[in-house]
């Protein structure tokens, strides 16, 4: 895709008045970093950072039994949460590879609210209007809304200064105001940190975010970019798809059996997924800690002596820990485990790495 085709979101003009640097992704012109990577993931992991992860999709399922229909083909069990709560989820295809990732809102049992990846929302509103029964509704509302994440220690005190609501569980949302302006709020995020994803309409964001990002300020933050939400993701070992989840990649191998429903009577994928884990897969996702020096990337042959037993999914170098780390397939039949070592192929250089289970920093998001 050219630069002339990327999409730009509703605060593109805000993001060059803040000097970002922009780079495509999905399809979209994103702000890679402004101050710089490194200290836009540290400002996260001890004061507050801002996000504009508005290039996310967003679609809406609606009609009688919306969540019964969405839960029929999701993996997650949206019985287990209900109305005011949030769920990570995914969509697969009936070989039991992912479409996409996604969060899930539960908004009534009649309707529920989706935010999925930039690149795949079409396939994913497209694979839900192709199953949808009469009554039930599907609409791509990718522009409507954009979505902000606050995030870090004082990613409340930051909302609360807005009068924006805070006190909530872990992965629950609420639908508020600020200044006359719905804005909805849910408890989550892709960093590690305590945090928030701000949900305000298209045509309110720049006045949102720019309050946003006065507080941020004032806590001690700073604007980040795509950058840091990489490093700090990686960190912590969260997938993404392309990376560490894809139609060849499925959620056993990537360890999200979590997020499966596995009692569930029906979801798509679910008569693959169930082989493969009773099976047992053939390759497991785990992460890499550098010994050496060396920025590990994505599509490097990991190696036990001569034999490879892997390859990375996602490699970056660790501002919190100091040294590289990647997330990897690795071969079951190889028998690894943490603490094992191995080398990585790096342009030529073999940099040896400790095989760990991710996450490389501890989690501070409930």
């Amino acid at each position: 895709m050219t630069d002339e085709t990327l999409q730009q979101g509703p605060i593109h003009a805000v993001h060059v008045e803040l000097g970002a640097t922009f780079a495509p992704f999905g399809g979209w012109e994103m702000p890679v970093q402004y101050a710089g990577t490194v200290a836009e993931h540290t400002a996260v992991r001890t004061t507050v950072g801002v996000f504009d992860v508005s290039h996310l999709g967003k679609a809406t399922v609606r009609g009688a039994a919306a969540a019964a229909f969405v839960n029929a083909a999701l993996t997650n069990d949206l019985g287990r949460v209900g109305p005011g709560k949030a769920q990570y989820t995914l969509c697969c295809t009936e070989q039991g590879g992912v479409i996409d990732d996604l969060i899930a809102y539960y908004v009534s049992d009649d309707e529920i609210f989706l935010v999925p990846n930039a690149a795949n929302t079409a396939a994913v509103v497209a694979q839900l209007r192709k199953a949808a029964p009469e009554g039930i509704t599907i609409t791509d509302e990718h522009r409507e809304y954009a979505v902000f994440a606050v995030q870090g220690p004082k990613s409340a005190e930051v909302l609360a200064a807005l009068g924006l609501p805070t006190d909530m569980e872990y992965m629950a949302f609420a639908d508020a105001e600020w200044d006359g302006r719905p804005v909805r709020v849910c408890r989550t995020g892709y960093t590690g940190e305590h945090g928030y994803e701000l949900l305000p309409r298209w045509a309110d964001a720049e006045a949102v975010f720019r309050a946003l990002a006065a507080q941020v300020e004032a806590a001690g933050g700073q604007p980040a970019g795509l950058g840091a939400r990489d490093t700090l993701r990686t960190e912590m070992g969260y997938p993404l798809h392309g990376h560490e989840l894809s139609p060849e990649i499925s959620p056993v191998q990537a360890r999200a059996g979590w997020a499966v429903g596995w009692k569930k009577p029906e979801f798509w994928g679910k008569a693959a997924l169930e082989q493969e884990k009773s099976a047992g897969p053939r390759r497991i996702l785990l992460g890499l800690k550098a010994l050496d020096r060396g920025v590990l990337r994505q599509g490097q042959t990991v190696l036990r002596g001569e034999e490879a037993v892997g390859e990375t999914t996602s490699g970056t170098f660790s501002p919190s820990l100091k040294v590289g780390i990647a997330l990897a397939l690795l071969n079951t039949d190889a028998g690894l485990e943490p603490g094992d070592e191995v080398t990585v192929d790096v342009r030529g250089r073999r940099v040896r790495a400790e095989v760990v289970r991710p996450p490389f920093v501890t989690p501070h998001t409930s």
